[in-house]
């Protein structure tokens, strides 16, 4: 017996589940084949419960240093039982509230492994959905006319680095670590690699982070790793940049041990455990790609502009396509696929206008071109910056690390590029994120009177600095 949908979605991550609730408004029916959780990595293995952590690492923080604010406290004790449960419990409460979404938009969810077959009894075309259960009952068969892909991604390793849980984790080990470690080797300075490091650190435990480029964090800025890098030195974290890890002399025996090359010597890094941080590989693995037309280049499924794959009734999204992996970007591209499978013309993404954030601490955030960017694309550019100590509401919150910098077309005055290092810019991205997509120019930033005193001032003061006529710098 077989049941027939609009759309099925494989895969009830971000993506996943945002897109199956668009389709509910537009009047599919819907069903998703989740393996694992609705809410996927994001919610279970990802954004939320490493924030949920990150948050206890800075209350932890900022708690020794109370006395700064003229609060007096008994030296704190860290209960790192206690800061788990919080997380679990955050996690559980939106997966309830992500299943009573299902329920509102009377989606049938099907917890099983999903596979695309092809052409067969049940349709002409491939997309029949085939799904397994762990418990070895009999598959079930769901025919839609639409499907999309959104399974995700999981942590890459380094051949030779075979994750064990006891010395060797990824992401998703450490997240469930009962007790922390006295030392941790971080491979990897990446965005998930320094949010990492920040919270263990804050959390007491001496971290190197070992980053095979010249620079951390290589996505952003050139002048906002700089100052990351300089921020969690001061913090007490080892960097060590230009090295290239030695897989075969990974040793375990109450620790780790591994070696380095760098610039042509051997060093050797022990600790109690190792975390590797080296991105992140597409979840195509066994779900039925092969009897399709779909591409798949350099491990990613290939889409056009609106998410269709070769096979115009199958389209993917998130993680499984590369580009911007992250959540929020995976779920507009969910409302983007839908909303073109149901004939509403909508706009493309311009990832160009996309903010990204970094939740370590110090925090950071950016949306458009860098500078390095900016100039290899020919732009004639004018840059302005403004440090956050010489913002007034920064010093009143005790965190006057960091700064704005604002790139601007010196011919068009449109802006390039905006990026943030310091307190709450993840929450200060957006209006960044709105003029990109308003094509604004810094003046225009400049017209929007920013309430006194705001952490928000750092944008106007930023925006004026392009023309070096700033207020109070």
């Amino acid at each position: 017996m077989t049941k027939d949908y609009d759309l099925v979605v494989l895969g009830g991550g971000t993506g996943g589940y945002v897109a199956a609730i668009r389709a509910s408004q537009l009047g599919m029916q819907v069903a998703i084949v989740e393996k694992g959780e609705l809410g996927g990595t994001c919610l279970h293995r990802g954004c939320i419960p490493s924030k949920a952590l990150l948050r206890s690492a800075e209350v932890y923080r900022q708690t020794i240093e109370a006395t700064e604010y003229g609060i007096e406290t008994n030296i704190p004790t860290l209960n790192f039982t206690k800061v788990q449960e919080r997380k679990k419990t955050i996690v559980k409460k939106l997966h309830q509230g992500v299943q009573g979404l299902m329920k509102k938009g009377k989606i049938d969810v099907y917890e099983g492994f999903g596979r695309i077959l092809g052409p067969s009894i049940f349709s002409p075309m491939p997309g029949t959905i085939s799904i397994e259960y762990e418990s070895g009952e009999e598959n079930t068969m769901i025919v839609p006319k639409n499907v999309l892909i959104a399974t995700g991604s999981t942590p890459k390793s380094l051949p030779g680095l075979d994750i064990d849980e006891s010395f060797v984790m990824s992401s998703d080990e450490a997240l469930n670590m009962e007790e922390l470690p006295e030392s941790i080797i971080i491979v990897g300075g990446g965005v998930i690699g320094i949010e990492w490091a920040s919270m263990l650190r804050d959390f007491g435990v001496e971290v190197t982070v070992v980053e095979y480029l010249d620079q951390i964090l290589p996505t952003e800025d050139e002048t906002i790793a700089n100052e990351v890098e300089k921020l969690l030195k001061q913090k007490g974290i080892t960097f060590v940049k230009g090295a290239n890890i030695l897989t075969d002399t990974l040793s375990k025996d109450r620790g780790v041990s591994i070696d380095a090359e760098i610039k042509g010597e051997n060093k050797t890094f022990k600790a109690d455990k190792m975390l590797v941080s080296v991105g992140r590989k597409a979840n195509t693995t066994n779900i039925g790609l092969e009897n399709t037309d779909i591409m798949v280049e350099k491990g990613f499924v290939q889409t056009n502009k609106y998410f269709q794959t070769k096979e115009s009734h199958i389209y993917a999204i998130g993680d499984v396509i590369g580009g911007m992996q992250l959540a929020h970007v995976a779920s507009h591209e969910g409302k983007v696929a839908v909303e073109h499978m149901a004939s509403q013309d909508p706009f493309p993404i311009e990832y160009n206008n996309v903010p990204s954030c970094i939740y370590s601490s110090p925090e950071v955030a950016s949306v458009g071109l860098t500078e390095k960017q900016a100039k290899s694309k020919g732009f004639e550019i004018k840059i302005g910056k403004f440090p956050f100590n010489a913002i007034g509401k920064a010093l009143v919150h005790g965190d006057s690390d960091g700064f704005v910098k604002i790139i601007a077309d010196k011919n068009t005055e449109d802006l390039l590029g905006i990026h943030m290092v310091g307190p709450h810019v993840t929450d200060m991205i957006s209006e960044a994120g709105l003029a990109k997509v308003l094509d604004a120019t810094p003046w225009e930033i400049t017209q929007s009177i920013h309430p006194h005193p705001t952490l928000s001032e750092v944008m106007e003061e930023g925006a004026l600095a392009v023309e070096g006529i700033q207020i109070h710098g």
